[in-house]
């Protein structure tokens, strides 16, 4: 497919994504065991095979849209925010638990990174493992990671950690502690999914996603710099 102007072009990549997540959102409705975000994937890997259109050409004219918007996008996560009741919630415990898992998060796969005898620069990538892409690239940036590859890490992490969810969620029925485990391990994509279970694990996604975006980019560049890793 060729179109006459980069207006054009842009316009139709995002009506192609749109529509891939709108009709991702109504199947999830019917299919609960169905992630939302790898329909959409694989919708739009559809629609750009039906329609013969190079996926490089979408990328390029989709990209600066979507990252212009994802900004926007954590930001609005404080809405959920501040909709929710924190009388009565356990903020210590919660805070411990945020705090433990921003740690966990990156030293975990910086440290599988150093076993596995990976290069310097995917070391640091993986620090940015458990946080959502605007901040996991700013902190990138800060730590002198390449961001193609963090971008890549964060990515790959999300999807896994929104396709595995139902499944490991299985005799699970606190809508908190699942709304709270995916934000904090699928950052964006998890918390996508958390909608899609219910409003109360929604806002605690957001909730884990936020705190530990905000956890994770204060004491990361602080201990590789520290550490001269």
């Amino acid at each position: 497919m060729i179109f006459d102007s980069v207006l054009m072009a842009t316009l139709a990549a995002i009506l192609l994504t749109l529509a891939a997540h709108v009709i991702a959102r109504v199947l999830a409705r019917k299919l609960s065991w169905l992630p939302m975000v790898i329909t959409a994937l694989i919708l739009v890997l559809l629609f750009l095979f039906i329609l013969q259109w190079d996926y490089d050409n979408y990328y390029r004219v989709a990209k600066p849209v979507f990252d212009h918007l994802l900004g926007y996008v954590t930001v609005l996560l404080a809405v959920p925010l501040a909709a929710m009741n924190f009388k009565g919630l356990p903020i210590k415990k919660l805070t411990l638990i945020v705090i433990i898992a921003s740690v966990v998060g990156a030293l975990l796969p910086m440290s599988l990174a150093y076993l596995f005898s990976l290069s310097h620069d995917t070391i640091l990538a993986f620090a940015t493992r458990s946080v959502t892409t605007p901040i996991g690239l700013s902190v990138a940036d800060l730590i002198k990671a390449p961001l193609a590859m963090a971008n890549l890490i964060i990515i790959v992490s999300g999807l896994l950690g929104g396709m595995l969810a139902r499944f490991l969620f299985r005799g699970i029925d606190d809508d908190r502690a699942k709304g709270l485990a995916l934000g904090l391990a699928a950052h964006a994509f998890g918390t996508v999914e958390a909608w899609q279970i219910s409003h109360t694990a929604g806002r605690y996604a957001a909730f884990g996603l936020a705190v530990n975006g905000l956890v994770t980019a204060v004491w990361v560049p602080i201990f590789i710099s520290t550490f001269g890793i």
